[in-house]
């Protein structure tokens, strides 16, 4: 087992450096694939967005389950393309105005655009699955895109409802972040031909290491600051998203504190941490969801017993141990 004290530098993803610069290519050259007239909207959102996680999961799994191969490249592109689509989505709706340091495409084209641009990008990742000719790859794919959509949807539709409660929370953000990150797994193990309880496992993985990364990310927007984190941030509050620091801040808060909390959001009024911290204990409340999220690292890293020992394996503990670091910089 690696520790955190123990870790190579840079790793894991220096690894699977060369292959993550073929994705990287790859994925600029999809631009050319559409009209003159959109290829260069195209080109813009696939330079900022996205660090490329997905597609790095896929390949360590393939690495760890048989080796990785071309089909291996071509499904990290393909998942990072609906993972560009759903971030440009995602800026329209909470208004995002920045990421990765640059201005969002609705920032610079406005929304009835974007949204097209979406549309053509989700298009287009799917049209590029069939090119594995191989229908439960394609069928897995087409239906991660869909339980990623319609989790964006139930999100949307529960803005504001101060009667979500966790699991419900966490059903969603299981469909719409860790779902991505569970099909690049198994995937990555099912074009290796791995045995199914191995994919089965690895879908696990990847399920509980993304629903760790969303709620490190829910926390971020809270306590990150933005121009460290290039993108734009407080949106998840004043868009009425109830994420689960939040709704641990609901449920240790007073009757009278929550309906002060819901008259603001309600209202639109700027709500700061100042403005949290004096609801209730907001503190204890991001403490309390690093902690959930911890513990499902924890539980992530052990589905990680089915591979044998290899660099690959390996790398994909190390990642476990660097979202244990993320979430540690988050704490106060």
């Amino acid at each position: 087992m690696i520790t955190a004290e123990h870790r190579p530098p840079g790793f894991p993803f220096e690894l699977i450096r060369p292959q993550l610069e073929q994705i990287e290519e790859r994925i600029r050259a999809q631009a050319q694939s559409f009209d003159p007239a959109v290829e260069g909207y195209v080109s813009y959102v696939c330079d900022t967005s996205g660090k490329r996680i997905r597609p790095a999961l896929a390949i360590l799994s393939g690495g760890a389950t048989g080796g990785c191969t071309d089909r291996h490249i071509d499904l990290g592109v393909i998942l990072e393309l609906i993972h560009i689509a759903t971030l440009v989505h995602d800026d329209i709706i909470d208004g995002a105005r920045i990421r990765r340091d640059m201005p969002t495409a609705n920032a610079r084209w406005g929304n009835n655009l974007t949204v097209l641009l979406g549309d053509c990008l989700f298009a287009h990742a799917l049209t590029l699955a069939t090119g594995f000719n191989r229908i439960d790859v394609s069928r897995k794919i087409s239906l991660a895109a869909n339980e990623v959509c319609q989790g964006e949807i139930i999100q949307t539709q529960r803005r504001f409802d101060f009667k979500l409660t966790i699991d419900e929370y966490l059903r969603i953000i299981g469909m719409k972040t860790a779902a991505l990150f569970a099909s690049a797994l198994e995937l990555g193990a099912l074009l290796s031909d791995a045995p199914v309880d191995v994919q089965s496992s690895l879908r696990d993985f990847g399920h509980k290491l993304g629903t760790a990364y969303q709620i490190y990310d829910d926390c971020l927007d809270l306590v990150g600051e933005e121009d460290v984190v290039g993108k734009t941030l407080g949106t998840d509050l004043a868009k009425g998203k109830l994420t689960l620091p939040v709704l641990k801040l609901i449920a240790g808060a007073s009757e009278s504190q929550r309906a002060k909390l819901n008259r603001m959001l309600i209202k639109n009024e700027p709500i700061d941490t100042s403005v949290l911290a004096g609801i209730a204990d907001y503190q204890g409340a991001i403490e309390s969801a690093l902690d959930d999220a911890a513990r499902m690292i924890g539980e992530a890293r052990a589905e990680l017993q089915v591979l044998a020992g290899s660099e690959y394996s390996r790398a994909l503990e190390a990642i476990t141990f660097f979202l244990e670091q993320l979430l540690d910089s988050c704490r106060k």
